[in-house]
Parts: C-alpha cells; sequence; structure tokens
C-alpha cells in the first residue's frame, strides 16, 4: 500500500475492512511455499530411503519438532507483524522454547559421548549440504511470506523481514528433515537451526527497502 492511497483511503471514510484478509494471504503463501520446497527437495534429493522406519525412532520426530515448533511461532509472528500496532506477546518465549529444548538435548548427548566421538556427533557427514539445501529449500517460502507481508501494511521493517526469513527458514528445514539422514541432536542444535537463522537474518537485512511502503 501506497501513502498516497492510505491518505485517500482515509479521506472516504469508514469502509468495511476484510478482518481475515492476514489470514487468507498468509495461508496462500505457505501453500504455495511448501509446496515450492517440497517439489524441489523431491526432484533434488528425494525422501530418505529408510522413511518407513525412521519413523519408528523418537529422534525422527524431535528433528520434526524443532523446525515445526519454530515454524508455528514464526506464522504468527509474522501475521501480527502486517499490520500496525500488534503486539508479538508471548511468541518470543515461544519461539526460544524448542531453540532451548534442541540445545539441552544436544548438551545432553555430547556429555554423554566419549571425547572422541562428539565431533562426529556435531558435524555428522552432511553439514556442508545441510546448511546449502535448507537455504536453498526456503527461496520459494521466502518469496511468498515476503509476497504475503508485502500486500499488507508492516511498520516494523527488520522485524517483519526476519519473520519472513524464520518462518521460510523454519518449513524449509521441516521439509529437509524428510531427507536428511542425520539424527543427533548436536548436529540439529547446529546445523539445523544455523540453516534457519541465514534466512531469518536475509529477512531482516532485505525487509526494510522491500517491504516499505
Amino acid at each position: 500500500m501506497k501513502t498516497d492511497d492510505l491518505i485517500s483511503l482515509l479521506a472516504a471514510g469508514p469502509v468495511a475492512v476484510e478482518t481475515d484478509a492476514v489470514t487468507r494471504r498468509y495461508s496462500s503463501a505457505l501453500g504455495w511455499g511448501a509446496l515450492g520446497a517440497l517439489f524441489l527437495m523431491t526432484i533434488l534429493l528425494g525422501v530418505r530411503p529408510d522413511f518407513w522406519a525412521a519413523t519408528a525412532l523418537p529422534m525422527f520426530w524431535i528433528k520434526l519438532g524443532v523446525p515445526g515448533a519454530l515454524a508455528a511461532g514464526a506464522l504468527p509472528a509474522a501475521m501480527r507483524l502486517s499490520t500496525p500496532g500488534r503486539r508479538l506477546g508471548r511468541l518470543p518465549v515461544m519461539l526460544a522454547v524448542p531453540v532451548a529444548a534442541i540445545w539441552g538435548l544436544a548438551v545432553l548427548a555430547l556429555a554423554r559421548a566419549a571425547p572422541g566421538e562428539r565431533e562426529a556427533l556435531v558435524f555428522g557427514s552432511t553439514w556442508e549440504s545441510c546448511l546449502a539445501y535448507v537455504a536453498l529449500l526456503s527461496l520459494p517460502l521466502f518469496a511468498a511470506a515476503l509476497w504475503a507481508m508485502k500486500g499488507l501494511a508492516p511498520t516494523r521493517l527488520v522485524l517483519a523481514g526476519a519473520a519472513s526469513g524464520l518462518l521460510a527458514g523454519s518449513v524449509a528445514a521441516l521439509v529437509y528433515a524428510l531427507h536428511c539422514p542425520e539424527m543427533d541432536a548436536p548436529f540439529l542444535a547446529t546445523w539445523y537451526l544455523l540453516g534457519i537463522f541465514l534466512p531469518t537474518v536475509a529477512g531482516a537485512l532485505i525487509g526494510p527497502p522491500l517491504l516499505r511502503w
């Protein structure tokens, strides 16, 4: 929305507001963005061959749960930041909980491991590709989230861009987890969170120029 358009709208007097506009835009953005990420994952990587066997392991669900919980917090954060005057409330705490949980599991795993095993727990065998693919899979989600926010009225542009990036990175990590063979908490606490952090920082940097009215 441009400033001139906003002035004209206010001058026209009270008008009906579509209260579900934010929900509809984000539903569309998340749906198309996730579909794009799934498509990229399928054609570039494929689902891990032992997928059904892996579902019997608790760490598989933790690996899905961490980015899933971050996405569940990032979505309402992005929606609130898309309109003026909305507070984040307890959402930052909600976002901190899965991060603290996976870090706690990582510290416990490293404490129990022999010194010679700790490096392998952190780096696994796919740390470089993890970062690259989470960033790649986040692109359609990032574009969709920015589109959703751009059509609304964000005012805190750094935070709004960061929330878009966090949402994109979290869902991308969730999609990538369907392919990734790594299951150790130190790996997830390091490389999954870094993969999510990259689009979050990118969003904070490009949010102000892209989302400005």
